[in-house]
């Protein structure tokens, strides 16, 4: 292929949009262009990218016995409010109406669908298991897009599903994915991390995610040094620095007027934040509860969701009023009208201080184990730095990471409620067990030029770079371009030819930034029977005689790949 007859707009000031250096590099590369917030074109280089990608995928998933299928985008309201998602996701869910009144969803993922087919074709444990998959759109209307391809509101996602007969088969189903997504994240040159996770709105009993390391990714990875511990801050689990608190418990009411904050109640008090109850209200729906952490931590919503089985948020201050019929910096446990969450180190707080449930006042002398009625105890607090390592008591790090895969134990939540159910052996009727496993097609691209970038552009690896090979070539000889290019179409070997009438520099800077990762230079050396091979991730030049370019290339390549396997 001929640069001259591919569109490659290349950049050479950085978009004032890119928000991160990745997205920026895609952009300056002439791999995508943005249409509307969240929502990207694929330009030649960016979809010869992402062809690739969905090739590995294909090739790892039809290994692992999954069958391509391809679902609709567009799906009735009907099904959601089967699975009692048509509420619970939100704004999140694009919804629209037909000329008919009829209300439809974008799909933002097919577990809906899924099940409607299971339920209408699979009937006995002769028909399972089965593992389904495709390469579709997803939708979501995402509130504050960004990243470039990171968060988009319409997005590529390869999404398999595993039908089971047990829940042994489900976690047979379970490992198959994750060995698949361990052997397609490496075949794409990614180095990644598999966590402990949430399930979020997807529900079941235990997911994972495959994560990037990046400075720039949206979500936050907790790891020991130690023991090996990972997990998303969604479910990690720690140690705080203080464990325990131990105050006077005889009670004191205590007047302190316009003191709200934790930080205010500890100055006026005398009582460390570690001492102090924060109560927060909550609302499940439409179901209130009272979720209480030490006032030196901060209440995560993913793990509230996880407790309570569905989506939760903390109540505005009207919505408190209302309730509780106080303001939100005097709420309290004693005598609440509501159900009470308690996090786990805040229930061990003796002789705290907690809100009177009373405007302008607080009490002193609070014990959760004895002072009021608890309807759960759980994990509730978000882990921050400083935090220790559950297992092993070494302190935890906290990195910032691009989420590039997730997997999901799903069981019966969605064959229950939608009726998806197989007769058995015995005649007897059961529900599917599933799994549900999910990879960003586009993060794949976005994260390989996050981890190989550098000062003038990105390296891709090898397996998903748009081309194997770039040839700079100045024209000084038509004959051995001819010649080579022969050779290199003989062998299968991807190569682009910049045979434009363009200076070194131009040519030279647009090698650089589009990121193929081996490079020949046909330039003077030619006379003598030499071209220079530059790899460009190594930033190596290897000079090699003109009838060994094609042989040494092939070789280079073929290393490359294997070394993927390394990483």
């Amino acid at each position: 292929m001929h640069f001259k007859d591919l569109f490659i707009p290349t950049l050479r000031e950085i978009p004032r949009e890119a928000d991160n250096p990745a997205y920026g590099l895609l952009l300056r590369a002439g791999y995508i262009r943005k249409l509307s917030s969240g929502i990207f074109l694929f330009l030649p280089l960016g979809l010869k990218s992402i062809k690739k990608i969905e090739n590995i995928v294909r090739e790892e998933m039809n290994s692992i016995g999954a069958q391509e299928m391809l679902f609709s985008a567009l799906s009735p309201k009907s099904i959601w409010e089967e699975s009692e998602r048509w509420e619970s996701f939100g704004n999140d869910m694009f919804r629209l109406k037909d000329r008919k009144g009829s209300d439809f969803a974008l799909s933002p993922t097919h577990e809906e669908i899924v099940t409607f087919l299971a339920r209408n074709e699979i009937k006995s444990f002769r028909e399972l298991p089965q593992i389904w998959y495709q390469i579709q759109t997803k939708f979501r209307d995402e509130p504050r897009p960004r990243g470039g391809l990171l968060r988009c509101r319409e997005f590529s996602m390869k999404d398999s599903y595993s039908l089971d007969m047990t829940w042994e088969g489900l976690d047979i189903s379970y490992e198959k994915h994750k060995k698949a997504y361990e052997r397609i994240f490496k075949r794409c040159g990614l180095k990644f991390h598999f966590v402990q996770a949430s399930s979020g709105l997807m529900g079941g009993k235990e997911s994972g995610e495959f994560m990037v390391l990046s400075e720039y990714g949206e979500d936050k990875l907790v790891m020991c040094p130690k023991c090996g511990y990972k997990a998303n801050k969604e479910v990690a689990k720690s140690l705080p620095f203080n464990e325990s608190y131990k105050g006077e418990e005889k009670k004191e009411k205590i007047y302190t007027p316009g003191i709200k904050s934790v930080s205010e109640v500890s100055e006026f008090l005398k009582v460390p934040p570690e001492g102090i109850l924060k109560s927060i209200l909550i609302l499940a729906g439409e179901k209130p509860y009272l979720a209480i952490v030490r006032g030196d931590y901060e209440i995560h919503i993913g793990k509230l969701s996880s407790v309570l089985g569905q989506t939760v948020r903390i109540a505005e201050p009207e919505e408190v009023e209302n309730t509780l019929g106080v303001s939100a910096g005097f709420v309290g446990p004693l005598n609440s009208k509501v159900p009470i969450i308690i996090d786990e180190y805040a229930y061990k707080i003796e002789g705290g201080v907690a809100g009177a449930g009373e405007e302008d006042y607080h009490i002193k002398g609070v014990t959760p184990s004895k002072d009021f009625e608890i309807f759960k105890i759980e994990d509730i607090r978000e882990a921050k730095e400083g935090d220790y390592c559950y297992n092993c008591k070494e302190k935890l790090e906290f990195k910032n990471a691009i989420e590039i895969g997730h997997i999901f134990k799903l069981g019966t939540r969605y064959s229950e409620k939608m009726g998806a159910y197989f007769t058995d052996k015995n005649g007897e009727k059961k529900p599917i067990i599933m799994g549900s496993y999910g990879i960003g097609i586009g993060r794949i691209l976005l994260s390989a030029a996050e981890l190989y970038r550098d000062e003038n552009g990105m390296a891709l690896p090898i397996t998903i770079s748009p081309f194997e090979l770039h040839i700079v070539d100045f024209n000084l000889d038509k004959d051995t371009s001819i010649r080579i290019e022969k050779e290199l179409k003989a062998k299968e070997i991807e190569y682009l030819i910049d045979d434009r009438d363009e200076s070194p520099g131009v040519k030279f800077k647009d090698a650089d930034l589009i990121g193929i990762p081996v490079r020949i230079t046909l330039g003077k050396n030619i006379q003598k029977g030499i071209a220079d091979i530059y790899l460009r991730k190594e930033k190596e030049k290897i000079e090699v005689t003109l009838k060994d370019i094609v042989n040494k290339v092939k070789e280079i390549i073929e290393e490359k790949k294997k070394n993927l396997n390394d990483i």
